[in-house]
């Protein structure tokens, strides 16, 4: 039966605190851990005669030994920034400690990244497909927080969060839209309190006041209230809100819903996708090159080189599957002179001016190809006479401020680089009629590497 009646069965303090340097997170944590402790010995909890355990990325407990001992608590330190052993403190504070303080959580987070990139060797940063496995392996950590029995307070770095808005311009602009703690970004949600540390200074009197803003309290009990120079008191109501002293329960992450997906559900079809646009490559050639004359040969070998700037053995063995497809496409196009089933919709077609205008002296445009002849209207009259008419009347065709405001053909090629990556494709999944010119990849790599970077600071925010 999955429903029983509901108990109340969080017996643990989870707690987070956030803000910038010399905001009080140590000192304020540290306040709390004692006051619990002294909570725990007045109620004459067993839990309350255990040492304090300090997990420390920066040397804080140094700063704060005399004054947890002067409380007659035994205090132990270990000093390390490795995930790893974020989780092995964990299990061993759960058997040992009464309380277990984390400071700072922002630098075992960053420790992960950095230490999967160096083994994956992204030496350009990570990519997109990484943050899956970092976010799932960051889980083991929370699952752990929530669920273990044990008291744990967690200090963090504040971080700014991020948002796009569109200026007076039409011009996309990064700004900042809060303060979040500089972890994984959804770490936040985890403490059932989570408070926010300011520091404030008078301007008159230069006096200097900590500021504690409580974020979130799932108690509600004090949720949204503000206490200058905080200490356990002011917490006080939420911690008499725990069960505390009796059975912790948290979240049952033993189940799954394995046995629901079908066994083929999750297999990996990119090697047959890849199968099927090679062959569908080689059928291509085959179609229009069916000979095995050293002219038709070269030919092929060309058309490769062109559409895919790669040899056979690349494409057939290296080449991703957003990469192929794009190449199919270009090719496709310029066999059959229409759009394949791969085309990208999600592009504009269109790269204004680029009729016109040449993207790099030293590389000349593709020859346009010809266009069906326009139908000769009844009276004899050009087939461009309205638009033209339209144009000296000053209509829609003469505007210029139409022509003001459409982009440049580099600014629609960052753009839908921009759009690529945030989209997951990979680098060399760039669209043929960006990449033959050369000032047009400049700029559709230039917005790619621009949104992944912004992407990256949004998780480490």
């Amino acid at each position: 039966m999955l429903f029983k009646k509901a108990e109340m069965t969080s017996a643990f303090l989870k707690m987070g605190l956030l803000g910038f340097a010399g905001s009080g997170k140590t000192y304020t944590a540290t306040k709390t851990a004692i006051g619990l402790v002294e909570h725990m010995r007045a109620a004459d909890l067993p839990l309350g005669q255990k040492p304090m355990f300090f997990l420390d990325t920066e040397t804080g407990s140094d700063w704060v030994k005399s004054t947890i001992e002067a409380a007659d608590i035994e205090l132990f330190t270990a000093k390390t920034r490795a995930f790893c052993d974020l989780m092995e403190a964990m299990e061993e504070a759960e058997r040992n400690a009464s309380i277990l303080l984390v400071d700072s959580i922002t630098h075992f987070w960053t420790e992960l990244c950095e230490s999967y990139q160096k083994k994956r060797n992204r030496t350009r940063g990570l990519e997109f497909q990484d943050w899956a496995y970092l976010k799932k392996e960051w889980r083991r950590f929370t699952d752990r927080f929530i669920n273990a029995n044990l008291h744990v307070i967690i200090c963090g770095r504040a971080g700014y969060e991020y948002d796009y808005f569109t200026d007076d311009s039409g011009k996309r602009q990064l700004e900042k839209t809060g303060v979040k703690m500089r972890a994984e970004t959804e770490f936040g949600y985890e403490p059932s309190l989570l408070v926010l540390m300011e520091r404030e200074t008078d301007p008159d009197s230069k006096r200097v006041t900590r500021t504690a803003h409580i974020l979130k309290d799932r108690s509600t009990l004090i949720d949204g209230k503000a206490f200058s120079n905080p200490g356990f008191k002011d917490f006080l109501p939420h911690v008499r809100f725990l069960n505390i002293g009796g059975a912790h329960i948290g979240v049952d992450t033993s189940r799954s819903s394995e046995r629901d997906i079908p066994a083929d559900a999750g297999r990996d079809k990119e090697r047959i996708y890849r199968r099927i646009v090679i062959d569908e490559i080689q059928s291509l050639l085959v179609e229009h090159f069916p000979g095995q004359t050293a002219s038709e040969k070269r030919t092929k070998q060309t058309l490769l080189r062109e559409h895919f700037a790669a040899s056979w053995t690349e494409i057939e063995e290296l080449m991703s599957l957003p990469a192929l497809r794009a190449g199919y496409d270009s090719l496709h196009q310029k066999l059959e002179r229409r759009p394949s089933k791969y085309a990208a919709p999600d592009f504009d077609d269109e790269i204004p001016h680029l009729a016109r205008e040449k993207t790099d002296p030293a590389e000349p445009l593709d020859a346009a190809e010809p266009s069906p002849a326009a139908p000769t209207p009844a009276d004899g009259s050009a087939a461009g006479a309205p638009a033209a008419a339209a144009a000296a009347a000053g209509g829609p065709a003469g505007d210029p401020s139409a022509a003001e405001a459409e982009l440049s053909a580099e600014d629609t090629a960052r753009a839908a680089g921009a759009k690529a990556c945030r989209a997951g494709l990979p680098i060399d999944a760039i669209p043929p009629k960006y990449g033959r010119y050369k000032l047009l990849r400049a700029a559709w790599e230039e917005g790619y590497h621009a949104e992944a970077e912004a992407m990256e600071a949004e998780m480490h925010a």
